[in-house]
């Protein structure tokens, strides 16, 4: 039997993606809606679709609490997801749509393959970055913190 709070996090995660699912589609409506000339029923989609992200970032803050989190962590998580998604999702999707013979959705696929492979590989390279510039900032401190406890064991002597 599964604990409670597995499935309310299996569930958060379900809404999330349904609360992010809405708030597209309806970005999507608002410009059908517009290239028809009916500006009431764009904004109407995109009022709408602004309250959508309201409600995925508050399943967010309960799935990814902001104490839990630094910038590093969530560059690791996106590196993951982006990996999955040309390493995994794409590929199993690929297939399929190639079995089908849906050539619109095979260019689609692989220019989302190609996209994540972007996407990780950015996230890569800014996390690189953080780490050197972390690791340039621990030895500055280092180096202060050293200097501050020489001057405070020449005054205590």
């Amino acid at each position: 039997m599964q604990r409670p709070e597995i499935k309310t996090m299996a569930n958060l995660e379900a809404a999330f993606a349904g609360e992010s699912m809405a708030h597209i589609k309806y970005r999507y409506f608002a410009k059908i809606a517009r290239a028809a000339g009916d500006e009431v029923t764009a904004h109407a989609f995109e009022e709408t679709a602004n309250q959508e992200v309201l409600h995925a970032f508050g399943h967010l803050d309960l799935l990814y609490p902001k104490e839990s989190l630094t910038p590093a962590s969530c560059l690791e998580m996106a590196i993951a997801g982006e990996t999955y998604e040309y390493t995994e999702m794409y590929p199993g999707f690929l297939k399929v749509a190639q079995a089908e013979g849906n050539a619109q959705a095979v260019s689609e696929i692989n220019n989302q393959i190609d996209e994540s492979k972007e996407h990780a590989a950015r996230f890569e390279a800014v996390l690189q970055k953080a780490a050197k510039r972390f690791a340039a900032l621990a030895k500055v401190e280092e180096r202060h913190a050293n200097q501050y406890q020489a001057v405070l064991t020449k005054i205590s002597a």
